[in-house]
């Protein structure tokens, strides 16, 4: 057995030259005006078996802005670890220089500025030419795709996922897991994967009557490469019923089952793999936490953060790859499989930038007949916005302001929640706001946008609660997103402290009050998981708000206060 300094050594040396130190070099040929397609696939072919990892699409057809968040706290031993550095700490870690094209693929400081000068990020065609590029140095790769997928744009919305499907099923992928795909509701799901000419992998995925594994989802499958025998694992999003809606997809039932995980990489060992590959939709903590628990396994193919990292995090004698989303970045991770285990690894983070990055005509020409038929609606344009909009982050972010706004205006309310999901591209200050850009951060199957009484008890408890599932320090128990976002309202919360006792001075802002906790109050919102909510589609609702506005300012909100961060 390979000892775990000779494994730390081999896999940090062989990802430091062409993981961090490939950032340093995207640096000085920007400076040089010299950033080109092959320096970004530019890659020292190491071992014999290779992997390409894509995940949290959210169907993210064409290029995009995406701004990587200015807060992402992490907890208990995750604290001060990544992917719970931002900004300049961030920077300093990986030894990356302030304003060179890492910086702004990696890190929100100056975002709008460097987004000038960068340009736009993803689009499936460039993620086509990136895989095509890395199958033609090593043309038995294995493609996995991590998951949300189907989810997160006008025309995934109007296809019922149909469009994520036939461009995903042009890039070829060998496997792939899930999460907002089941909020298609259960029999969608049934019908597409039924037709898939690929592996749906979930481990984790039970028939909910029987507490078996649905037969329809298998937890592994085999690859023979490279002269090794590699398993691939799926390990689908563990809290669906909790973070979505149970009642779309009854039948089927999840969890972590990190006992059933080891039941089955022992299986896998003991009918010969060489390698076990986890393909993941945990989140990374999560993934780190499943690492030092279930022995046995190689690689986790990390998703649903949204994390991007230009190395592994080892965790014993396993490594965490973190791959970004929105199409932004691809992971190639090349491995030594011989005497029956890994020995060692070479990784590249590969940054879409898609005025470098040449389209693929074949994926372009899908994408385009997939578009077509809504190009007219997407395009309109409802107003303009004069400051960056965009959504990472744990408390808000602009895009989520502008909803608590037009939930408040709209739905005559006096506080708005809207919900801390990840998913969404970003503005930059001038651009156009489009209907399809209000799509991207709104698109969901159960976008109702409610208005109800709630009252300041209930208002307690629900941050609570969200504020638990996100700063619990065991990171098996952190069940959501972000923090839900609040309009109307502030409060304090000290993220150190136990549930029930995080969130406190709740105040209204409209008054300047403090919210009484038994006193009632309008509250607008959208997202709920509660069956037949009623209301109207909250893309409707945030359109006639732009449209009144013409112009969007957000101004810094400042309106949570952090304690113990």
């Amino acid at each position: 057995m390979i000892s775990r300094r000779d494994f730390l050594q081999v896999g940090m040396a062989a990802s430091a030259m062409l993981g961090a130190s490939g950032f340093g070099n995207w640096a000085r040929l920007a400076a040089q005006q010299s950033l080109t397609q092959d320096d970004l696939f530019q890659f020292e072919t190491f071992g014999n078996v290779s992997l390409i990892h894509v995940t949290d699409i959210h169907a993210q057809l064409k290029p995009i802005y995406f701004r990587e968040p200015s807060v992402n706290i992490g907890v208990g031993s995750n604290k001060g670890a990544v992917p719970h550095l931002t900004g300049g700490n961030f920077r300093k870690l990986y030894g990356i220089a302030d304003g060179g094209p890492s910086h702004y693929a990696l890190s929100s400081g100056d975002f709008a500025a460097l987004a000038k000068g960068y340009g736009r990020v993803g689009g499936l065609d460039r993620i086509a030419t990136a895989i095509n590029a890395i199958r033609a140095d090593r043309p038995d790769a294995i493609l996995l795709d991590g998951g949300d997928t189907w989810h997160g744009s006008y025309t995934c919305y109007h296809t019922q996922g149909q469009d994520m499907v036939n461009v995903m099923n042009a890039l070829k992928p060998d496997a792939m897991t899930f999460h907002w795909e089941f909020t298609l509701g259960s029999e969608r799901v049934n019908e597409i994967v039924e037709g898939l000419p690929f592996a749906a992998l979930g481990q984790n995925i039970f028939d909910a009557e029987w507490d078996e594994p649905a037969e329809l989802f298998p937890p592994y499958k085999f690859f023979e490469r490279g002269g090794s025998k590699i398993a691939v694992i799926g390990q689908a999003f563990p809290y669906m019923p909790i973070a979505n809606p149970g009642w779309m997809f009854p039948e089927f039932s999840f969890g972590i089952r990190d006992e059933n995980m080891q039941a089955m990489v022992d299986e896998v060992r003991a009918a010969g793999a060489d390698c076990v590959v986890v393909l993941s939709h945990n989140g990374f903590d999560v993934d780190k936490k499943m690492a030092s628990v279930v022995s046995g396994i190689d690689v986790i193919l990390s998703g649903h953060t949204h994390d991007a990292l230009p190395e592994p995090v080892v965790v014993g004698q396993t490594i965490v790859v973190a791959s970004g989303s929105n199409g932004k970045f691809v992971s190639r991770v090349d491995l030594d499989v011989r005497d029956g285990r890994m020995m060692g690894y070479r990784h590249k983070l590969i940054p879409i930038f898609s005025d470098v990055i040449a389209p693929d005509p074949e994926v372009a020409a899908v994408i385009e007949a997939e578009r077509a038929p809504h190009e007219v609606a997407m395009r309109e344009v409802i107003g303009q916005t004069d400051g960056t909009l965009y959504r990472r982050g744990n408390f808000n972010g602009s895009w989520d302001d502008l909803i608590c706004d037009a939930l408040l205006s709209e739905r005559e309310a006096e506080i708005a929640l809207s919900p801390g999901v990840r998913w969404g591209p970003s503005l930059i200050p001038g651009q156009d706001i489009t209907r399809e850009d209000i799509w991207n951060v709104t698109s969901m199957t159960y976008g109702e946008a409610y208005r109800t009484e709630m009252t300041g008890e209930t208002l307690m408890a629900v941050l609570e609660d969200v504020a638990d599932n996100i700063f619990n320090p065991d990171p098996y128990y952190q069940q959501g997103g972000d923090m839900v976002r609040t309009g109307g309202l502030s409060y304090r919360i000290d993220i150190n402290q136990p549930q029930g006792a995080r969130i406190s001075d709740l105040t209204l802002l409209r008054t300047g009050e403090k919210v009484d906790p038994s006193k009632s109050y309008s509250v607008a919102g959208w997202a709920s998981v509660n069956e037949g909510t009623e209301g109207p589609q909250i893309w409707d609702v945030v359109e006639a708000h732009i449209r009144k506005l013409g112009t969007v300012s957000v101004s810094e909100n400042n309106n949570v206060d952090i304690v113990g961060a």
